[in-house]
């Protein structure tokens, strides 16, 4: 893995396992924007730990490139799917927050 690949998957990481953490510990700032956008909250913790493993995933893929690509996959589909469901909520001004998240978990995935 070439440096610019380890050093856009860990940023990835970190960004998944920080937002996935922040769902958990129900961070101000995550949920009241969920709850405005109706994903119900018997879904939270759930959506949080998919964030959270695959940050763990992509980590692991240091070591085992396949699960790295895998949760790669994972986070890209996810975050795809939170940008889709902003939109849905007509909260236009908050598409970026989710293609933020995107990003670099869609760089590290082209990257591996």
């Amino acid at each position: 893995m070439s440096t610019t690949a380890t050093v856009v998957t860990a940023v990835a990481a970190f960004m998944a396992g920080f937002s996935g953490a922040s769902v958990l510990f129900r961070a101000k700032f995550v949920v009241e924007p969920l709850a405005a956008y109706g994903v119900p909250r018997t879904w939270w913790n759930g959506l949080g730990a998919l964030k959270l493993a695959g940050a763990a995933g992509l980590v692991a893929g240091f070591w085992i490139p396949v699960i790295g690509t895998l949760a790669a996959i994972g986070l890209v589909l996810y975050f795809t799917g939170a940008a889709i469901t902003v939109v849905r909520a007509r909260a236009y001004g908050h598409v970026a927050f989710p293609l933020l998240y995107l990003a670099p978990a869609a760089a590290s995935l082209a990257l591996m």
